[in-house]
């Protein structure tokens, strides 16, 4: 904050007595208009603040929504084309309220009021969004990471299952010019560092293994396969990336129909195909227990990490869930944020996933699970 200049006189105090007969600041004494006005500009001033828009955006819970039961009125996904059987408890995917940003800036006094409630993080806008992003562009993100997290849940739940299926995982486009030159829209991905490609996240986790260091990248090209050399940049949200964007096509043997098309991003993959395969599996895999969880999913059954999960830990809380599936990764975001009531289960794969819930659903002892109390 400015501090007052002690040269010169307050310009009220100027306006009410004069600039050439101002006494000493010793012997001024304030009329009481005057002192009400010096009371009152700083106030207004200070509301003023408060409605102005903040380049913070702020995270607060959302609802939890059951993938095995139903939102309004209806089932979250059905399943064409394959036998099912009936499901019971809950497999809640979690949610996050995002405020501010883009071209909706939250106010100075939600922020200060989200700063003091500890449910709520407030980030820097520039650190959720790139600059100069619109909030429809954000939305088709979101809607598009929805999409294709839905697909990968369809992929992981099937090859858990051992049911065939087609995918290809190939570049879809550039988020920046480091290997442009290296690689082609629509290559295929095959393998990196000779490890074969089973999905995304797998993807990267291997990507991430090599640090600094360069990758070897086995691609088709025009039905060839050719080998290429791909370079890395550090990012503060995602560790070593390579500035392309990746696109999953898949061809499964039977049909998953979701209906969700007012939340989006690609955090509810785990619990997608969690609830797909207990629907194609006889028998209730919770045993009734209310079960919620967040994380993404690849066709290789890798679990990733995903943002508020703070938040989505309350939203849990508050929708009922006495146990929650966080990924590995996040278990540093998660420490010293567990509600009261709720055990945090730490999970990697899809396998591990699967094993905790049958596990819970014994209704017997969960301390031998993973817990995710430390990194």
């Amino acid at each position: 904050m400015p501090r007052a200049n002690k040269k010169h006189p307050d310009p009220l105090l100027e306006s009410e007595f004069g600039a050439s007969d101002t006494p000493s600041l010793q012997e001024q004494k304030p009329s009481r208009s005057t002192r009400s006005r010096l009371l009152w500009i700083p106030a207004m001033i200070g509301a003023v603040a408060l409605v102005l828009p903040s380049p913070y955006v702020i995270e607060s819970p959302g609802p939890a929504l059951n993938t095995i039961g139903q939102y309004q009125g209806k089932d979250l996904f059905t399943i064409d084309g394959h036998e099912t059987y009936p499901t019971d408890g809950n497999l809640d995917m979690t949610t996050v309220y995002v405020a501010g940003g883009t071209d909706r800036s939250a106010t100075t006094a939600e922020v200060v009021n989200a700063w003091l409630n500890p449910q709520a993080d407030v980030q820097p806008e520039d650190y959720v969004y790139p600059r100069g992003t619109s909030q429809d562009a954000v939305n088709e993100e979101n809607a598009t990471q929805m999409t294709d997290s839905q697909q990968d849940s369809i992929a992981a739940a099937l090859s858990a299952l051992k049911i065939s299926f087609d995918q290809e995982i190939k570049v879809g486009g550039f988020a920046s010019d480091l290997n442009k030159s290296t690689v082609k829209k629509n290559d295929v991905l095959l393998a990196i560092n000779s490890v074969p490609i089973t999905g995304t996240e797998q993807f990267r986790q291997e990507l991430q293994k090599r640090g600094d260091q360069p990758s070897e990248l086995t691609v088709r090209r025009d039905g060839k396969e050719t080998r290429v050399t791909i370079k890395t940049q550090e990012s503060p949200e995602n560790g070593r990336v390579m500035g392309i964007y990746l696109g999953t096509s898949y061809t499964f043997p039977f049909k998953v129909n979701f209906i969700l098309d007012n939340v989006g991003g690609p955090s509810a993959g785990m619990m997608f195909a969690l609830g797909i395969y207990d629907k194609l599996t006889p028998g209730s895999m919770t045993g009734g227990q209310h079960i919620a969880g967040t994380g993404t999913i690849d066709a290789g059954g890798h679990v990733g990490p995903i943002g508020g999960i703070a938040q989505k830990l309350v939203g849990a809380k508050n929708a009922g869930a006495k146990y929650f599936l966080a990924p590995a990764e996040n278990c540093e975001d998660v420490v010293g944020r567990i509600p009261d009531g709720l055990q945090v289960v730490k999970v990697a794969t899809l396998t591990e996933s699967i094993a905790a819930v049958e596990t819970i659903a014994k209704g017997g002892d969960t301390s031998g699970l993973a817990q995710c109390t430390a990194p």
